[in-house]
C-alpha cells in the first residue's frame, strides 16, 4: 500500500467525523424515521476533491452539536454512490459533491453545496 492508500484509507473512515458514516441504504430509512424527532443533516463528500477535503475540514471545526440537537452522517462518495443516488431520488435533491442535505419530518428542509455549506446556519433549523 503506498501513501496516498493510506491518506485516502483512513480519511474514508473520517474518525474525525461528529456523526455516523453512512455505508447502507437501510439506514436511509432510519434516517428519515429520526428526523421526526431530530432534524438529520447528511454530508456527501468525495474523497479525491481537495475543495471536499477543505470544505469537510471546516465543517467539522465548526461542528458544535449533540446527537440530541442534530443527527450527522457522512457519506463517502466514491465507496457509496448508490447511497447518493438514492438520495437524490428519494428526497428529490439533485447530486452535488460536496453537499449536505438537511432532512426534518422525512422532508429536505435545505441543501447546500460547496462553500454554501459553511455559510449554513444550522441552528436555523433545530
Amino acid at each position: 500500500m503506498g501513501i496516498f492508500d493510506s491518506l485516502f484509507k483512513s480519511e474514508a473512515k473520517n474518525s474525525n467525523w461528529p456523526g455516523e458514516q453512512l455505508e447502507d441504504l437501510g439506514q436511509l430509512d432510519a434516517i428519515s424515521a429520526a428526523s421526526f424527532t431530530t432534524p438529520q443533516l447528511i454530508f456527501k463528500h468525495s474523497t479525491r476533491c481537495s475543495i471536499s477535503r477543505f470544505v469537510l475540514a471546516d465543517f467539522i471545526k465548526h461542528f458544535s452539536y449533540s446527537s440530541v440537537e442534530l443527527g450527522a452522517h457522512y457519506l463517502d462518495l466514491l465507496n457509496h454512490r448508490d447511497i447518493s443516488n438514492a438520495i437524490a431520488e428519494r428526497f428529490d435533491v439533485v447530486h452535488q459533491s460536496p453537499q449536505v442535505v438537511l432532512i426534518k419530518d422525512g422532508k429536505v428542509i435545505d441543501h447546500a453545496s460547496h462553500e454554501g455549506i459553511n455559510a449554513l446556519e444550522l441552528s436555523n433549523f433545530l
